[in-house]
């Protein structure tokens, strides 16, 4: 297997991928679509309901797929975050 330093991501300057960061992204990118936070890219709030809910559709399979090979840490951050996006679109969509 190849290691992935040998394909140039040590030069990206990002931080290190893991499923925390990974679910975070994910949850963060539910919030601008539900115009909760600014778009990091334009600085614009854009409220795109159906782009959100893709995103928590998305987090909610990736649960279910995943439960038996997370650690309880992971898990509860799961949880939370699916619980809090739900509420947001609940709250907003109606």
């Amino acid at each position: 297997m190849a290691d992935n330093k040998s394909c140039g991501e040590n030069l990206m300057g990002l931080p290190e991928i893991d499923f925390t960061t990974f679910v975070l992204s994910l949850s963060s990118s539910a919030m601008v679509h539900l115009g909760e936070t600014p778009d990091p890219s334009t600085g614009k709030v854009d409220y795109q309901p159906h782009l959100a809910k893709q995103v928590i559709d998305i987090l909610g399979m990736l649960k279910q797929k995943t439960e038996k090979g997370l650690t309880d840490e992971e898990q509860k951050l799961m949880c939370e975050m699916l619980t809090t996006l739900r509420m947001k679109y609940v709250n907003k969509v109606g």
